[in-house]
């Protein structure tokens, strides 16, 4: 903030530029006189006149003074006066301006040797380039007098004044924070406000704790006037090979109302962390339990729908990838069974490509394992059955080739080899007595063979190039058997479009498997203009020639000949974006699914416009039509002012899930931001969650947040 405490070596020479330079040796006083440069060791001090004293070591310099220090701070004053070799000194009409772009003035500073410098009258602020029309900066602390401890590295301010566009908002008789230096010490945080229908009104009183580079804790209670307080505790923790962080919250509820929760005793505990065991293996968690499913909604935590924890090793070395995990699932939602949800013990992922050929192509092992437990047998959908226990073995032995001849035609012949071992208990089953399968275990053997084959043709043209590709795939394997006996873990969803017209295996997990003799045709066509936009089409279509079909109605695939999927993708220009993607009926007498977005970037201006209709697919996770508009558009005022909104709309049941509006203000110092929001929850008990949230971020001296929900 002032001149830095090392002062020159002994002996370093001073060089001096002036127009006049004169020496009074009877009073030891040099005098320069005339756009006057005076370095000194790191120190660069320029003035239109510079006084030196030899006697009492005093540098007085007057007019447009500028001294530079070591760090790159620059100080300009109307008179200065230096001594101790720079250690010491005062000025008039001081103004800082540090290398973080922090600004102090002062009717008068002085230094002392102690490394403490204090202005008086003065005023301190972070903004460089946000200034008001006056040329102020948008917001500035004026206190009676600012000192400056560059050991502690702390600015103190007294009788502080904040302004904001040259409005008074605060102020405190003593203010006391970090200078700009600092990137982290203990201390109080800026609180934040909120309020909720659960616990009232909320004070947040974040306490930031850091006893080591390495590790710190924040404390952030809660002080509310319905529950009391909650304890809000986060620990992080940097080690040689990596991190983790824990963080817990929990209270004693006072009121016990059905809303809040009937209970007293609440809380969440949640950590992660990571470690590396060396360059090509690392292991880690990631988790959460919570003691009932609605304490983080209510009291204004995120809250996801569904907490996935794990403990997870994983590896990657070359082409191979291998990964462990155990998980453990615990539903937010009203209404749903935590019974129904697995646990995983383990869940195993091998990928082991050979470097060396096999019959001139690539060959590799593919191994998942798992172990499930989950409490109670399920049945969620008509084709998916869910039992107690469910052990699981697959290997696939694979091998693919690419070879391209003289006309430029890629041939890819593919082969594959699972086998796999299913032990089940309590499986559903309806057409046995008591309605589950007693334990038992399935073992099957299931080749696949086919051929991938791709003529791209390239063709280039004043206005760009382009390249069209048609694709022509045949898969033949056996029939998938035993589906009765296995149950559906892994692999319940299906989404064909246009990514996996192609793949070997159509299914998401390995619980299934896709048998059978198909063909698959569709073609690609890509066009790259020379001004730099782009366009690409493709359509496609499976046909089942022979043995039984693996997919049910609804899939797009239960046929002879599937759906259509096509897909479109247009960028004319940098700020233009446009993509569609659909699976339509044979005869185009329906479009069974479809996805639209577009958006558009300008100067000042952005939106964003998505559109999915997906009909019902009940074997398949999805027992009702979804069709979904959403949105998002912000508009930038030249100022640093801008509005923005945004919704989410089901058009199937006619309602918003979603909507905001709010108008926000940036710029290099400040951020500030005012959102009103309302969401559809999940909960029984509450059909909106609306919220008006306020939230200001400073500079160098941080943020705030006021958010209340009604």
């Amino acid at each position: 903030m002032a001149p830095e405490t090392n002062a020159p070596a002994p002996g370093t020479r001073v060089d001096v530029d002036a127009s006049k330079i004169t020496y009074d040796g009877r009073k030891k006083i040099a005098t320069a006189i005339g756009e006057v440069r005076l370095v000194y060791g790191p120190y660069v001090l320029v003035a239109s006149k510079i006084v030196y004293d030899l006697a009492n070591d005093t540098m007085t310099a007057n007019g447009s003074v500028e001294l530079r220090e070591p760090n790159g701070n620059i100080l300009q004053a109307d008179t200065a006066t230096l001594k101790n070799k720079f250690k010491e000194g005062f000025a008039h009409h001081l103004r800082a301006l540090l290398t973080n772009d922090v600004t102090i003035t002062a009717d008068y500073a002085q230094r002392f040797e102690n490394g403490i410098t204090i202005y008086e009258k003065a005023t301190y602020t972070a903004c460089k380039e946000c200034r008001r029309s006056n040329g102020d900066p948008l917001w500035v602390i004026v206190s009676d007098e600012t000192t400056h401890d560059e050991e502690l590295r702390t600015l103190y301010h007294r009788n502080a004044k904040f302004l904001i566009g040259g409005v008074p908002v605060g102020w405190l008789p003593y203010l006391e924070h970090p200078d700009p230096t600092v990137k982290r010490r203990t201390g109080f945080l800026v609180p934040s406000f909120k309020a909720g229908n659960a616990y009232g009104f909320g004070v947040v009183t974040p306490y930031f704790w850091a006893p080591a580079p390495n590790y710190d804790m924040t404390f952030s209670p809660v002080w509310t006037t319905k529950q009391g307080p909650v304890a809000d505790i986060e620990l992080r923790h940097r080690l040689k090979s990596g991190g983790y962080r824990i963080r817990g919250q929990g209270l004693y509820q006072l009121e016990k109302d059905e809303y809040p929760g009937d209970i007293r005793w609440r809380g969440a505990l949640a950590s992660d962390g990571a470690f590396a065991i060396n360059d090509h293996w690392t292991w880690g968690w990631d988790g959460q339990v919570t003691s009932d499913r609605r304490f983080l909604s209510r009291y204004d935590y995120d809250s996801p729908d569904l907490i996935t924890s794990q403990v997870y090793l994983r590896g990657l070395e070359n082409r191979s990838y291998f990964s462990a995990q155990a998980l453990h699932f615990q539903s937010q939602i009203s209404g749903e069974a935590d019974s129904h949800f697995p646990a995983a013990l383990p869940y195993v992922e091998s990928n082991v490509t050979f470097d060396q050929p096999v019959l001139g192509g690539e060959f590799g092992i593919d191994t998942y394992v798992y172990s499930l437990h989950r409490n109670d047998p399920d049945a969620p959908f008509d084709t998916v059955n869910h039992g107690t226990e469910q052990s699981r073995v697959v290997t696939s032995l694979r091998w693919q080739r690419q070879m391209i001849n003289g006309f430029g035609q890629v041939f890819t012949p593919f082969a594959r080899l699972r086998s796999d071992v299913f032990i089940n208990d309590n499986l559903p089953d309806a057409s046995v007595a008591g309605g589950l399968r007693d334990e038992e275990t399935t073992a099957r053997i299931l080749p696949m063979a086919g051929v991938d084959m791709r003529w791209p043709m390239f063709a280039s043209y004043e206005s760009g190039s382009s390249i069209f590709e048609p694709v022509f795939q045949l898969v033949a394997a056996t029939n998938e058997t035993d589906t009765g006996r296995i149950g559906n873990e892994d692999a319940i969803s299906l989404n064909f479009d246009h990514t996996s017209l192609f793949l070997q295996d159509r299914f998401t997990g390995f619980d299934r498997y896709e048998g059978g003799t198909r063909a698959n045709l569709g073609f690609v066509y890509s066009y790259l203009a020379s001004n730099g936009g782009s366009a690409k089409v493709s359509l496609g279509e499976s046909f089942h020639i022979a043995g039984r079909n693996s997919f049910v109605e609804g899939s797009g695939l239960e046929g002879t000949s599937s759906d259509l999927v096509a897909a479109i993708s247009l960028q004319p220009w940098e700020h233009f974006r446009f993509s569609y993607q659909a699976r339509i009926e044979e005869d185009f007498s329906d479009i069974n699914s479809q996805e639209a977005s577009l958006s558009l970037t300008f100067d000042r201006i952005s939106t964003s416009l998505s559109y999915v209709a997906l009909e019902s697919e009940a074997a398949y996770g999805r027992t009702e039509a979804a069709e979904q508009v959403w949105g998002d558009a912000t508009y930038w005022f030249r100022d640093g002012w801008n509005v923005f909104g945004g919704f989410r709309y089901d058009l199937a049941n006619d309602e918003f899930l979603a909507r905001s509006i709010g108008i926000g203000f940036d710029c290099d110092c400040m951020n500030a931001k005012l959102t009103y929001s309302e969401n559809e929850t999940t909960e029984e008990d509450s059909d909106t969650d609306r919220r008006l949230m306020f939230s200001v971020d400073l500079r160098t001296l941080g943020g705030t947040s006021v958010s209340t929900g009604f």
